[in-house]
């Protein structure tokens, strides 16, 4: 019984609520407001986190039978803290879902998202060493719990440059009424996350600068689309992000099938974010760049991988009412490369949605309807509808 007691005082004095996290002269304080343990002696803290997405629809081509989509489309676990003092942080995220565990083959589960080791030497640097998000373009680094339309834009299923395992750099300057301004760098592996299959001998070098001219976003706003903190002022963010995969393996560097000969890859990103009361307005530029994207089986001359190569350009517009209801609306065209046209087709694609924010991104209900025009070079254009309902919770 002594025992017993002994064990219940123990956790009650380890668990703890964690608040908002900062950055401070000490180092990073990684505590985000989730249910945290810290030890007595305070040299570990681990904080606690998990998000949902629940999401139905509906999905029709034309000149082919619609379906039903139902799924949970994220499961995701999250943990975070510090070992020994808060200059030595970590963060680790699990996915569960069937889409966030696509496998590398017909053997390994692909769980891991995030895990990767921070030292903060100072309130302005981050230097890491792990697996996470490459600096790329914007709307890939915010989290997927923190769009406001139901999934990315089809231009960022086809450019982004994803996870990767490396190294990674940050310098930041933080100002709410100043030129604030952040740069980024990345030095990693290549071929995504979790690939144990092959070697090689490329590496990617990943840079990003990103500006904000009138100063930084109200908690961060820039890591989430919608105006949720009804900006006082004007904030504006502009940004640009250049990666070289060398040698890389699969169809879109650190994503895709592979590739039957090794090809360099570039990808350069363009970024745009304004925020005032409630409105939101984004825009993004990408592309994708490689001197010989289709490569050949030696063993079978008629079957080809091919990198994907052109640029596209998002653009979004939203406004949350003060009732925490949101409009919203985004445009997307996509122009494939003329070396593979062939075989990819130009598209536009036009979304409306509408979301009611119960706890910020915390918990949310978003619907979208969302039109995609594919238009071959043959001059057959093909049009698909989409209709998603989706409801988030995460803590």
């Amino acid at each position: 019984m002594k025992k017993k007691l002994f064990v219940i005082l123990l956790m009650c004095s380890m668990v703890t609520f964690a608040q908002e996290g900062k950055k401070t002269s000490e180092g990073y304080n990684v505590n985000k407001k989730k249910l945290g343990f810290t030890a007595v002696d305070s040299l570990f803290q681990v904080n606690i986190g998990f998000r949902i997405q629940s999401r139905a629809g509906f999905e029709k081509t034309e000149g082919e039978t619609g379906f039903y989509e139902g799924e949970v489309r994220r499961m995701r676990l999250k943990l975070d803290g510090f070992v020994y003092n808060p200059k030595f942080g970590y963060k680790i995220e699990l996915g569960f879902a069937a889409k966030d565990m696509v496998t590398l083959d017909n053997k390994n589960g692909n769980v891991i998202l995030d895990a990767v080791f921070f030292y903060h030497p100072t309130k302005n640097w981050t230097i890491a060493f792990g697996q996470t998000k490459l600096p790329g373009n914007n709307q890939r680094v915010i989290s997927s719990g923190a769009l406001e339309f139901t999934d990315r834009s089809i231009n960022n299923s086809r450019f982004n440059i994803d996870r990767d395992f490396g190294l990674f750099v940050d310098y930041s300057h933080e100002s709410p009424s100043k030129f604030a301004y952040s740069f980024k760098g990345a030095l990693t592996k290549g071929e995504g996350r979790n690939w144990v299959k092959t070697e090689d001998d490329g590496i990617a070098l990943t840079a990003k600068a990103e500006l904000f001219p009138l100063g930084s976003f109200t908690k961060h706003g820039s890591n989430f689309e919608a105006d949720l903190e009804r900006e006082k002022s004007v904030k504006w963010m502009i940004s640009g992000a250049f990666s070289q995969n060398n040698h890389a393996l699969r169809k879109q560097g650190q994503l895709g099938s592979e590739l039957y000969e090794p090809r360099t890859i570039k990808s350069l990103f363009f970024d745009t974010m304004l925020k005032y009361n409630g409105w939101s307005l984004i825009g993004a530029y990408m592309s994708a760049m490689c001197d010989d994207p289709i490569t050949v089986n030696p063993l079978d001359i008629t079957k080809t991988q091919t990198v994907f190569t052109g640029h596209g350009v998002d653009t979004q517009l939203s406004y949350v009412f003060p009732s925490n209801y949101q409009i919203a609306a985004r445009y997307s065209i996509q122009k494939a490369a003329s070396e593979i046209q062939a075989t990819n087709p130009d598209a536009d694609e036009y979304a409306l949605g509408v979301s009611k924010y119960i706890l910020g991104h915390k918990l949310k209900v978003q619907t979208e309807v969302s039109y995609r025009n594919d238009k071959y070079i043959s001059g057959d254009n093909i049009g698909t509808w989409y209709v998603r309902g989706q409801v988030e919770i995460g803590l």
